[in-house]
């Protein structure tokens, strides 16, 4: 029985040793490591690059040697075969026909290209102008990786600071339902002020039912962003909310976004591989020039045997059809190069107004917070006020319920504006294309 108790113990102590570990304290920079690491989007850009590595090793090859190497050994049926050509016997007989019931040859054969009309080199260079924008869209995927961290984060955050505030008034309207309670009984209270009371605490109750729900949720999904267990406790560090921004003019973020936004250098890397494409589509009009060698085997018994025939030699070709083929190919890498001048144009717009939009929006949750930490001043005064004055039977409870309500209202928007103000300052540097290496610096 001891022993089962012993057990019946231990078992209970690891379970709560379980329960303990299920919470894991984390920063805004590990959310981010984290979020880079397990993020699915930049797996997927990861083998794109592969991809565009790869096409580009593909147009490397086309320079080297095209080797071929075909071989057959035949079995015959009873050919009849005539042999035309003179025979130098003497006395006039002909000659007997052997009969060929095989044969066998081999043919190698390899050229190497020396001009193709500039396909091969644009086609490179376009490739390898490909290879470098993919690159770039990878860093920008990595930058918007790191601002959905960032939302997820505060979000989180937000959602339990809700829980933390909602459960602090639920409190204290459970402990002002019981003293109302006493006070009813003695008759020093009317029954309407105990009934608006228990109202309170029962919106209280059903506002942190909400304000729960909204938390499990973001949990579960900062977990699925992270790469974590879903039923793991994340608890978001607050410090991140009193972060001293350091802000530049508007004109140094538009010209440091024209400078280091990836997705603006990427679509110039494309623009220029379609300036290449249109000079490789344009190379089907020239002949192709190759050097070429060969070597041929062949053996039919009794007729004939070949061995190390070899050649080498210059060989052109051209496709007379291209002269009229061509012309679309090169309309239609043309038309790609003006998508990209006009798409590059697009871009430069939307930069300087997502600068701007980020900008403003930036400088907007500064003045909110202003405003707040004002509100939440005047509010806890007014409460304090209104509080002294029901005390006194100079206010009534309605007023002291409401004043207590508007001061819950108006710390939260507090929090709310300051946990805001983050995903503002980091949207103002994704902008500006200084997200990533403001977290390295971190």
């Amino acid at each position: 029985m001891k022993n089962r108790l012993k057990l019946l113990i231990a078992f209970s102590l690891a379970g709560l040793q379980l329960t303990a570990q299920e919470k894991r304290p984390i920063t805004l920079n590990e959310a981010i490591d984290l979020g880079i690491k397990n993020s699915k989007q930049l797996k997927n850009s990861q083998a794109k690059i592969e991809e565009a590595t790869a096409q580009l090793k593909e147009a490397l090859n086309n320079q080297l040697p095209d080797a071929k190497l075909s071989a057959s050994y035949l079995w015959l049926s009873s050919a009849n075969v005539d042999m035309k050509v003179k025979s130098n016997n003497s006395s006039g007989g002909g000659g007997s026909v052997p009969t060929i019931s095989k044969a066998g040859y081999a043919i190698a054969n390899a050229s190497v290209p020396v001009f193709a009309g500039g396909r091969i080199r644009y086609g490179i260079e376009a490739s390898r102008f490909l290879a470098q924008a993919t690159r770039l869209d990878a860093d920008n995927d990595k930058e918007e990786v790191i601002q959905n961290t960032v939302e997820a984060f505060v979000n989180l955050y937000k959602a339990k600071a809700s829980v933390a505030l909602v459960q602090e008034n639920l409190s204290e309207a459970q402990q002002r339902v019981k003293d109302f309670s006493n006070l009813e009984k003695n008759g020093l209270l009317a029954r309407n002020d105990l009934l608006s009371a228990q109202l309170q605490a029962s919106n209280f109750e059903l506002g942190l039912l909400d304000a729960e729900n909204n938390w499990k949720l973001a949990n579960v999904s900062m977990n699925i962003l992270l790469g974590l267990p879903e039923n793991l406790e994340l608890v978001p560090d607050s410090s991140m909310i009193d972060q001293n921004f350091s802000v530049k003019a508007l004109d140094d973020y538009l010209q440091t976004a024209y400078t280091n936004r990836k997705d603006l250098a990427a679509i110039d890397l494309r623009k220029k591989a379609s300036e290449s494409a249109i000079k490789s589509a344009k190379g089907d009009y020239y002949p192709s020039l190759a050097v070429t060698g060969g070597y041929i085997a062949a053996d039919i018994p009794e007729v004939i045997s070949i061995t190390n025939a070899l050649n080498i030699g210059v060989g052109v070709s051209y496709n007379i059809g291209s002269i009229w083929k061509t012309k679309a190919k090169v309309q239609q890498e043309e038309a790609r190069a003006k998508q990209a001048a006009i798409g590059e144009s697009q871009l430069n717009d939307n930069i300087r107004l997502d600068v701007n939009h980020a900008y403003l929006n930036f400088l907007s949750s500064q003045k909110k917070i202003e405003v707040y930490e004002k509100a939440v001043e005047q509010a806890v005064e007014n409460y304090r006020i209104v509080k002294n004055k029901y005390n006194n039977s100079l206010e009534t409870t309605t007023d002291l319920l409401d004043a207590n309500t508007k001061q819950l209202l108006e710390r939260m928007n507090l929090i709310f504006a300051k946990a805001d103000a983050v995903v503002s300052y980091n949207k103002l540097l994704q902008a500006a294309g200084l997200l990533e290496e403001n977290t390295k610096q971190q």
